[in-house]
């Protein structure tokens, strides 16, 4: 692997686990300034997901410069073959995710992610966040597990192994082993992407786009309910009348 790899998987790392003195700093911080403690709890996680998250990226992406600038790999997709597939990828990346919760389903495990409702009460507190949940998240997770981890990975080893392993792992960092399923799905779907491509920007497009769809989807779900109540209504009225 190669030594800027190594670099961004020990940042990643890092950032994982700098919401330890973190968010305790930025709350201590806000009671300097005279905020009340119980207002911060939340902002504090937000704040500090917002400053690690972007710091991570760039320098990420500064680790990255010399290999973008070199530009694709000599059998990379075409732009209009990458269009589509990234186009193409959001649905697959949907039916894998069904797909794996409906197994999970039938399986005894509940449905709904305690980690998708905790970014979503942060988002409600600090909506800047579903940029960090819905881009910067998604950009850094397939630098780190499709790019760094699978890419390496599948220089020795053949698809199905490079993509079990990297897509184990990133399950795993999501903090969620009863959807290990769920995420190794999604996983499995993104590293397909990527080495069909051999762009990881086709990945990154899907993933940011799916994140999007969900943030979207529960943010507005109370006004989603209400509509298809509406629906169901005019359909009932609709068949009152043709009978």
């Amino acid at each position: 692997m190669k030594k800027e790899y190594w670099i961004i998987l020990i940042v990643y790392i890092a950032m994982q686990l700098s919401s330890l003195f973190g968010v305790p700093l930025v709350l201590f911080i806000g009671g300097a300034f005279g905020q009340n403690p119980e207002n911060m709890q939340i902002l504090a996680v937000a704040y500090w997901l917002v400053f690690s998250f972007t710091i991570t990226l760039i320098i990420t992406l500064l680790l990255l410069r010399k290999e973008m600038k070199r530009g694709l790999e000599r059998d990379a997709s075409s732009a209009a073959s990458s269009v589509g597939w990234a186009i193409g990828g959001i649905f697959l990346a949907l039916i894998a995710q069904a797909t794996a919760a409906s197994i999970e389903n039938m399986i005894g495990i509940e449905m709904g992610s305690e980690n998708t409702q905790q970014i979503i009460r942060i988002i409600e507190a600090s909506p800047i966040v579903i940029l960090i949940s819905s881009v910067v998240g998604p950009i850094l997770e397939e630098i780190v597990f499709r790019k760094v981890i699978f890419g390496s990975l599948h220089k020795r080893f053949n698809f199905f192994v490079s993509a079990l392993i990297s897509s184990v792992i990133f399950a795993l960092a999501h903090f969620e082993p009863e959807h290990i399923l769920l995420y190794s799905a999604m996983g499995f779907t993104f590293a397909f992407l990527y080495v069909k491509t051999k762009r990881i920007i086709v990945p990154i497009f899907a993933h940011v786009s799916m994140n999007t769809l969900v943030a979207l989807i529960q943010l507005n779900q109370e006004n989603l309910e209400k509509w298809m109540k509406e629906m169901e209504n005019i359909q009932s009225f609709i068949s009152l009348i043709a009978a």
